[in-house]
């Protein structure tokens, strides 16, 4: 059989098996065609298709800051539905008071979610707003009739061990919330939430007690976050004044019943709106992604029309 050694000082050059120079055959970068060259052979223009940080989208400071905020209410929204809970396990808040509340704010709220969704959509008619009025009727009638059973749900259960995996569910919470499009938000994120009211409700006095704590908390992690999302697509510049006054009011609220964890709040929400998009804005110069031939193939055509 007769072997080909590459000479690797005339790129292109064979040698024959009697050491005399064979023609000089130019390099394609082929499979269906037998070359004399090594499998790992490869010219000199093999790095003039190299690309460095291609489509590296560059992030300004105060843009990311913008869009942390998101994250700094939600943490916010959490802080403050705790601080409720504490004010109706000591007796400082009436549970007809949250309930008034809770329906006052749910309203304007659905009125402003329906001012700014018919801004830029159409067919916001009299049957949209039967059914809604429909589904929250549904919901609250079951919420209230569940209130005993839910009351009585964890008496078996140690309260530390309801505190644990109060704490454990928020915490997934806000990790599993899908900040990007929270509109409606994630089945995990909102069960692990409405699973940790639950247990917090369960140690209220009474039964309307554990009703009013779990309507307030299908207005805080349920309905609330489509409201935002509205706020930040359709009225950009008062969604940041919105999520800054969550924040203010989460760190006072918490601050009104427990000072050290309004202090580690404060500290959460310095380091995640403000902290962490500083070190992600740093760290972006010190990016370097590289493209070239050895990448897999894209196929960007569009293939539709084969499809039968």
């Amino acid at each position: 059989m007769r072997k080909y050694i590459h000479n690797n000082h005339i790129p292109g050059r064979v040698m024959g098996p009697d050491s005399a120079p064979g023609p000089a055959v130019p390099w394609r970068k082929v499979l269906w065609e037998r070359q004399p060259f090594p499998d790992n052979y490869v010219d000199q223009r093999f790095l003039e298709e190299l690309r460095r940080n291609e489509g590296l989208r560059h992030y300004h400071y105060w843009a990311v800051v913008k869009e942390a905020g998101f994250v700094g209410q939600q943490l916010s929204c959490v802080a403050i539905f705790i601080t409720l809970w504490l004010y109706m396990e000591k007796g400082l808040l009436s549970p007809d008071t949250l309930l008034l509340t809770s329906l006052i704010c749910g309203l304007l709220g659905y009125g402003l979610h329906q001012a700014l969704t018919c801004r830029v959509e159409s067919g916001c008619g009299p049957r949209t707003h039967l059914a809604n009025l429909q589904s929250a009727t549904i919901f609250l009638s079951f919420t209230f009739g569940f209130s005993p059973v839910l009351k009585t749900l964890t008496e078996s259960v140690s309260t530390d061990t309801v505190y644990a995996m109060s704490a454990v569910m928020m915490l997934a919470h806000l990790v599993f919330f899908p900040y990007a499009q929270p509109s409606p938000p994630g089945s995990l994120s909102l069960n692990a939430a409405l699973f940790a009211s639950v247990c917090l409700a369960s140690r209220l006095p009474g039964a309307l007690h554990t009703f009013a704590m779990l309507s307030c908390a299908l207005l805080v992690f349920a309905l609330w976050p489509c409201l935002l999302q509205r706020l930040r697509e359709n009225a950009p510049c008062h969604f940041t004044g919105v999520c800054v006054g969550i924040c203010i009011g989460g760190v006072g609220g918490l601050g009104s019943q427990w000072l050290g964890g309004a202090v580690l709040l404060a500290l959460a929400l310095g380091s995640v709106t403000l902290i962490c998009p500083l070190v992600l804005v740093r760290l972006q110069r010190h990016k370097d992604n590289i493209h070239g031939p050895w990448d897999e193939a894209e196929i960007h055509e569009d293939l539709s029309r084969f499809h039968h």
